[in-house]
């Protein structure tokens, strides 16, 4: 006596629809072989270090901390690197606009100066 009920199949019509059936009631055509829709997934973050460190005996709440503030940790010397290219940058930027400006402006005495601060430049990098 097997009191359990059939197994249910969803199966897609021709039409497009999907429907709820039990073997026998399959038409012989749907009856041919069944296709697998496989879904591959991401695979799950490497928590390698969590668990080497949690083997050696550090507690569950210091990996937790590295796990919370490791990524912020990178996050934000990220954004201060960005900052010290953008000031530098900027730096650059306003060094070559009072180099022409001093030039242009300046006629013989502004050649001058910027010749004798090239010179000076010049002079600090071979003293190192």
């Amino acid at each position: 006596m097997n009191h359990l009920p059939e197994p249910v199949r969803v199966v897609q019509l021709p039409d497009g629809r999907h429907v709820y059936v039990t073997p026998d009631q399959l038409p012989a055509a749907l009856q041919g072989p069944q296709v697998v829709h496989q879904h591959i997934h991401h695979a799950a973050p490497d928590r390698t270090v969590q668990r080497i460190a949690l083997g050696s005996g550090v507690g569950a709440g210091a990996v937790a901390a590295g796990v919370y503030f490791g990524p912020l940790l990178i996050s934000a010397l990220t954004a201060i690197a960005a900052n010290f290219a953008f000031l530098a940058f900027l730096a650059l930027v306003l060094g070559w606009g009072l180099h022409t400006v001093v030039k242009s402006i300046g006629g013989a005495h502004g050649e001058a100066a910027v010749k004798s601060v090239g010179k000076a430049a010049k002079l600090a990098r071979r003293r190192r």
